[in-house]
């Protein structure tokens, strides 16, 4: 695939006089170079830097990057799947698993492809991927994720995950899609040391996700935790989902289940977690003493009818929110800008209009969501942040009639960009990404699909 005109090598740019910008001081727009926003240009002003290139931005809506703190890639080949639809968390995944132990190299590079394109063509500069379904033949699952995100010269944290309790032992997922604990911790090492960049330019890098208290040893949740502070890299697993998931743990380990991250040595900064629907506010206060944080995935929530992230009480408590749309067989889309609006909806039924917003929405998937993948330098737009931006145009119909540009995005649906920039470079061009041919993909994408499916 053919890579877009690498900005960060030219000369300055300025992305002038924007319809709307999601910054203070920055009325007549900002310029970027070496993949750094240089200059907030105020209104009525111009650019104190000298010979810049002009990008007129004057019909677009400029947001700081959208990032994704929790998804499957993989799950975007089992997409509204008859066998698995209608059910709760439990049985839902009863139903899937089966159907991804028989996932290919090949699979797993198409549904990761078509999970990135769609995150990239609605906003997302930054995203998360948690993989941890291994069966034989897809041991260097993880290296293809990378190849991936290259090509596409998108900004990523992808999480080595990992099962090692099964059924047998009295997990939930079969055997065939699990991995022994000596195997998971080797393995783990191995990426974070070929693949891991350190530094706040870093374009890939690498956690350590152990899947969720009922697919994965205590021994394992512990010694992952211990790698994790060994490597310096971070800590990510699924918890607080559903009733069923605190039963779960009070059957199996005798206490609740921040209780029992806790007793492995999870309850840190380091940490971000999935879903937080069923804390207390104990529990909350503790998170948020903590430093731990919280990704929100209200579309795949409200599809599994697993509950409501109480947002609010979190953040009174100190815990900060960021935005994932979690897999695409529980979403059955990728796309995060849509994912914003879905929050914005949920959070705004439950709390009503005075205490949240549309800002508020944007705020969990820019600097929120910088917080929970511990990349202070996303998510915002400021002078000496990164220079990944998302440019939203309002010509189609849902917008015609708008008065606020900004609040147009959440409350009239945005769901395509019209350009993207990751660290200087345009990754997006008039709604497209260049050199990926779409029908293509889809084609090759659904056919596995199907073979996956049909088994």
């Amino acid at each position: 695939m053919g890579r877009s005109r690498r900005m960060s090598d030219a000369k300055p740019i300025w992305i002038k006089d924007p319809l709307a910008i999601l910054a203070d001081g920055a009325g007549r727009g900002i310029v970027v170079r070496h993949g750094r926003i240089i200059e907030l240009v105020p209104k009525g002003g111009t650019p104190v830097t000298t010979d810049v290139a002009v990008f007129d931005a004057s019909a677009d809506v400029v947001l700081p990057g959208l990032i994704n703190t929790h998804h499957h890639f993989y799950q975007t080949l089992t997409r509204a799947l008859p066998a698995a639809m209608d059910r709760e968390l439990f049985p839902w995944l009863q139903a899937l698993y089966p159907v991804w132990a028989r996932m290919t190299p090949e699979a797993l590079e198409l549904g990761v492809t078509v999970a990135m394109s769609e995150l990239l063509l609605s906003g997302c500069t930054t995203t998360t991927d948690h993989h941890y379904v291994f069966p034989a033949g897809l041991e260097e699952s993880v290296d293809i994720e990378v190849g991936v995100a290259k090509r596409l010269g998108m900004r990523v944290l992808l999480t080595r995950g990992s099962m090692n309790l099964s059924q047998r032992d009295g997990g939930l997922p079969p055997d065939s899609v699990v991995q022994d604990e000596d195997t998971i911790l080797a393995d783990s090492t191995r990426v974070v040391a070929k693949h891991h960049q350190r530094g706040s330019d870093a374009m890939v890098q690498i956690a350590l996700a152990p899947c969720s208290p009922f697919s994965v040893t205590t021994s394992l949740m512990r010694a992952t935790a211990d790698l994790a502070d060994k490597l310096d890299v971070r800590l990510h697993t699924h918890l607080a989902e559903t009733e069923d998931e605190n039963k779960f743990c009070e059957q199996m380990y005798g206490c609740r289940p921040l209780d029992y991250l806790e007793q492995c040595g999870w309850l840190n900064p380091r940490t971000w977690l999935a879903h937080g629907i069923f804390f207390n506010a104990d529990e909350m206060k503790r998170l948020g003493k903590a430093g731990t944080t919280i990704s929100h995935c209200a579309c795949s929530n409200q599809l599994l009818a697993s509950g409501c992230c109480p947002v609010c009480e979190m953040e009174e408590a100190g815990v900060g929110i960021g935005i994932g749309v979690d897999g695409s067989a529980s979403n059955d889309g990728s796309n995060l800008m849509q994912e914003v609006r879905a929050a914005f909806l949920l959070q705004r039924a439950r709390y009503g209009v005075s205490k949240v917003s549309h800002k508020d929405a944007l705020r969990w998937a820019t600097r929120g969501s910088a917080a929970c993948v511990g990349r202070p330098e996303l998510g915002e737009i400021a002078v000496g942040k990164a220079a990944d931006l998302a440019l939203f145009k309002l010509d189609e119909l849902r917008f015609s009639g708008h008065g606020d540009p900004l609040a147009a995005l959440v409350l009239c649906g945005a769901h395509r960009a019209d350009r993207v920039m990751v660290a200087g470079n345009w990754t997006v061009i008039d709604g497209a990404i260049p050199g990926l041919d779409v029908p293509e993909l889809i084609r090759r994408h659904s056919a596995v699909a199907r073979a996956m499916q049909v088994g």
